[in-house]
Formats: structure tokens, C-alpha cells, sequence
């Protein structure tokens, strides 16, 4: 769980009310997300609070849909959280060389923000609306802002509407889905280019 109350340049907002939202966020994923690099998104979160559970919710959806272009960690099962995140993201590193890590996490902000997901370059600091102190996350993130910040974070994220974090979480499960529709799309069309010095043969299985 982090904290925004500021939005960058180098930020892209949605809102789950538009329904072109998973369309949108899947467009700018596509534009950010470095082509040929080994993609791994990190879910932040936890089940045990239901403002918090918008990363894990994002990563047991992603994972039951099997992608083959990212690297899911942080599911309701096994999530990703203040207690293992340390641990956990060593394990990413020597599971993946110099990874690209997208960084997913739940937000508090401002009461004009909630329902909004932001996506940007950077990384996150998990953990900062609680005052914890952790390790920054990702070269690009996506924070859902779920409720709002002020005053005991801890029970605001308790009372948070599971149906809000459900939605946004579906949402940005769906856009990521999309994104790894477009890279396998653009994996496919540019496979035969490698071929082209072979033989005919191969290069004819190739595009099969």
C-alpha cells in the first residue's frame, strides 16, 4: 500500500468508470513497456485486508490465465507483502537476470481520486501509507487508488468496499491480458524476419 496525492508527466490516470479503461491502460502498457526485455509483474499486497488485496486480486487473475510474455508473483495464495518482500524479490532476481519489474499496488489519495488507477514510470514505494519502511519496486507501476488517506490508513484500508478493489482489479487484469495479446501479436509478425536467411522450407514452417 502506498500513498499519492501528486500526479507527474510521467503518469497516465484512468478510471474504472470508463469503460474504455482496460483499453486505455493497455495502450500506454504497450507504448512504456520495453519490447525485448524479460517482463516480471510484482502484485503487492495482501488477503488479510480488503483495501489491500487490489495487487493480489491483479495477480491471481493474471495467473490463472496462464501468460506466456509476463512473469506473475504475488497471488492471494503466495502474495507479495511487507513481510517477504525483500525475500521475495531476490528470489525474482535470480529467477530472472536484470528483470523489468512492473510494480502493482494498492494507493490512498485524495476522495477525488479513488477509483482512479495510475500507471508510471518509476518505481513504487510499498508501504509508504503505512509508514513502512521497504524497498522501492519496478521501473513502471500501476497504483489503484482505493480509498482515502489522512487518518488511520490501517482502518480505512479494513473498511474498504471489496466490489471497488474487485472492479479495478479486473479491470487492470484485463488490460494486461490485452498487452500480452499485442506483444505476442508483434512477437509473431516479426519471427519470420530471424528466419529469413534459412532455408525456404524453414522459413515456410516458420509462418505457418
Amino acid at each position: 500500500m502506498n500513498f499519492k496525492d501528486k500526479f507527474s508527466k510521467e503518469e497516465k490516470r484512468v478510471n474504472t468508470d470508463d469503460p474504455t479503461m482496460s483499453d486505455l491502460l493497455s495502450t500506454y502498457l504497450q507504448e512504456w513497456l520495453p519490447p525485448s526485455k524479460d517482463i516480471v509483474i510484482a502484485c503487492i499486497g495482501t488477503d488479510r485486508s480488503t483495501g489491500d488485496s487490489f495487487g493480489p486480486l491483479v495477480g491471481s487473475m493474471l495467473h490463472d490465465h496462464a501468460l506466456e510474455t509476463f512473469h506473475i508473483y504475488g497471488t492471494l495464495e503466495e502474495p507479495l507483502h511487507a513481510l517477504n518482500l525483500k525475500e521475495r524479490l531476490a528470489e525474482i532476481r535470480r529467477n530472472h537476470p536484470s528483470p523489468y519489474i512492473l510494480a502493482i499496488d494498492a494507493c490512498l489519495g485524495k476522495s477525488s481520486s479513488v477509483g482512479s488507477v495510475v500507471l508510471g514510470k518509476g518505481s513504487l514505494n510499498p508501504g509508504s501509507a503505512l509508514k513502512k519502511d521497504l524497498p522501492p519496486v519496478g521501473q513502471l507501476h500501476i497504483s489503484g487508488m482505493v480509498n482515502v488517506s489522512g487518518f488511520m490508513e490501517h482502518v480505512v484500508l479494513q473498511n474498504t468496499r471489496l466490489h471497488v478493489v474487485m472492479q479495478m482489479a479486473a479491470k487492470v487484469a484485463a488490460a494486461i491480458q490485452l498487452t500480452e495479446a499485442k506483444r505476442k501479436q508483434v512477437h509473431m509478425e516479426t519471427k519470420p524476419f530471424h528466419t529469413f536467411t534459412t532455408s525456404s522450407t524453414n522459413f515456410k514452417k516458420s509462418i505457418q
